[in-house]
């Protein structure tokens, strides 16, 4: 159902075909909604779950952590599968076995069944949907169309994000985390209801799965992801106090060196099967297309932003001030506001405004709220602080998601759109790891610094205390509302002088590190404006790339 055959169609034919785009693009645009949406929404219910299924915190973090790394190192391979069985097939499969896993969530007993559904079967089912989106995307739309199509999907993703917050907020408050996953289950029926409405791209004959590849691939993804992921509670580097060490570093480094090594002799195992002739995974010259690693860069450097904005800010509205769940995912939606409107606004109001552009003004207003923010960011400040900066920022990313899918889609020929999805949902996937770990890391690592610094200068805090807080917490701070740590000040006998003058600390110490997350990500920022060089300088509808260029920038 490609929209350029819509040319020359009678007036009604040409409404009732763009009615027909419309419920495929709401269909995709749901599915991508759903796969991120799990990674947002139990954030704020980590506690309740893990009473219900009879586990600790950490059970539940670890559940969080294995859906995130089974659905990053089954991307690729997803994506091939989808040529084998045929993008449409792909899709529906995956969502089939979402919602199975999402079903079985939502009855879970115990840690173990919901590891079963939530962290294997969801994140086996995204594998499959997530590529097969791109895919058809590409196979649905006009080039011209592309651009609006893919922003619409990718601010689904982002807007999942955003709203996860609040939606497992208000469930978790007013009725049960499991209501999401049931209204997941009932979201997918309706969804593979209306796939038969989406033009499909058919299995390709001949193609075989590398299994060596896949192996390979999903060894290498899993090794960095798992590192990037554990970084927070090992360190980077150097180990944590009490953290496992190899070698006098942190397992985190040794983690990501292997995870290169083992994907670097998958590269080679590929370039080996495409010189004999055998089934490759991933076409190693697709990947040394300029225009197609630009694209891939770009969201690298959009999803670590936009994944180490999504840590910070609910730490200082949910744990510096205190907000609920909802309030805070109430707060969030500003964000979702304007990202949904510059998705959808950019392609219909400029539709040949130059990618390269967009990108550039997308990063900048990026650089732009968190700098905002940044300077608003203090002691005594409150939650309205975050309205006008999360406004930029969700311009900046619904800026970015009006251009990268069509960009990277359109930088090769649309047999290979599956392959450049699944290695594009890699990438977001790493970015997102990287830019929470990376946030996370420099807030404590901040947080530690200017705590102990604070109780060594004020008087009101004994020497002995001083001495005693940095033996224990030289391993670092956790983030702690003013609220918890008087608790346990409290339940330690901690005299009440004393008390509030480490709360107080604390205090500081907790904007400190704020800001210093933040400071990262504002270089970050504009770091990616200095990135977007092999961005194309027009749209593919007006100057439609090939993988056999070498260059658009």
């Amino acid at each position: 159902m490609d929209v350029s055959r819509e040319a020359g169609l009678s007036p009604a034919a040409a409404e009732q075909a763009a009615g027909a785009a419309g419920v495929v693009l709401l269909t995709l645009a749901s599915a991508q909604f759903l796969m991120t949406l799990d990674s947002s929404v139990m954030n704020v219910s980590i506690a309740t779950v893990a009473k219900d299924v009879g586990t600790t915190v950490t059970g539940i973090q670890a559940a969080i952590t294995f859906y995130t790394l089974v659905m990053a190192s089954l991307m690729i391979t997803g994506g091939k599968l989808g040529q084998i069985l045929g993008r449409k097939r792909a899709f529906a499969i995956g969502c089939v076995i979402y919602g199975c896993g999402s079903l079985i969530t939502a009855l879970s007993p115990n840690l173990a069944v919901l590891l079963v559904g939530w962290s294997v079967l969801e994140g086996v089912g995204a594998a499959l949907i997530m590529p097969a989106i791109v895919a058809l995307v590409a196979s649905n739309f006009a080039r011209s169309q592309r651009p609006r199509a893919y922003g619409l999907v990718a601010s689904a993703g982002a807007i999942a994000v955003a709203a996860g917050p609040l939606i497992g907020g208000l469930f978790t408050t007013y009725l049960s985390w499991r209501y999401v996953f049931a209204g997941e289950v009932l979201i997918v029926l309706i969804i593979l209801v209306f796939t038969r409405r989406i033009a499909d791209i058919p299995a390709e004959r001949g193609v075989r799965l590398d299994l060596v590849g896949t192996v390979l691939s999903a060894l290498g993804l899993a090794l960095i992801v798992y590192g990037i992921l554990r970084a927070g509670t090992w360190g980077f580097v150097q180990p944590k106090e009490g953290a496992p060490h190899w070698l006098g570093l942190s397992p985190v480094i040794w983690l990501i060196l292997a995870g290169g090594v083992v994907l670097r002799v998958f590269m080679w195992w590929e370039i080996h099967q495409r010189e004999r002739g055998g089934a490759i995974l991933v076409d190693p010259v697709m990947l040394r297309n300029r225009t197609l690693r630009g694209g891939l860069i770009s969201f690298l450097f959009q999803y670590l932003l936009q994944a180490g904005l999504f840590f910070t800010v609910p730490l200082f509205l949910s744990v510096a001030l205190g907000l609920s769940a909802v309030a805070t995912g109430v707060r969030l939606l500003p964000l979702s506001v304007t990202l949904l409107l510059a998705a959808v606004g950019v392609p219909r109001l400029f539709p040949n405004a130059s990618p390269r552009r967009v990108v550039q003004i997308g990063f900048f207003a990026l650089f732009a709220g968190i700098v905002i923010l940044l300077a608003l960011l203090d002691a005594g400040a409150g939650p309205e602080i975050v309205t006008w900066p999360l406004l930029l920022a969700g311009l900046g990313v619904g800026a970015l998601a009006s251009q990268l899918g069509s960009v990277t889609v359109s930088a090769v020929s649309d047999e290979q759109s599956g392959d450049v999805g699944g290695v594009q949902n890699t990438v977001t996937n790493l970015g997102a790891s990287i830019g929470t770990a990376l946030a996370g890391a420099v807030l404590i690592s901040a947080l530690t610094t200017s705590f102990l610094t604070g109780v060594q200068h004020n008087p009101a805090v004994p020497k002995d205390v001083v001495s005693k807080a940095q033996v224990e917490l030289a391993g670092g701070i956790p983030f702690l509302s003013d609220k918890d740590l008087q608790a346990q000040l409290d339940k330690a006998g901690v005299p009440p002088k004393t008390a509030d003058a480490i709360v107080t600390e604390n205090a500081n110490a907790r904007i400190d590190g704020l800001r210093s997350s933040l400071s990262l990500l504002a270089v970050i920022a504009l770091l990616a404006l200095f990135a977007t060089r092999r961005i194309p300088a027009q749209q593919p509808s007006v100057s439609p790339a090939s993988d056999s260029e070498p260059d658009l920038a």
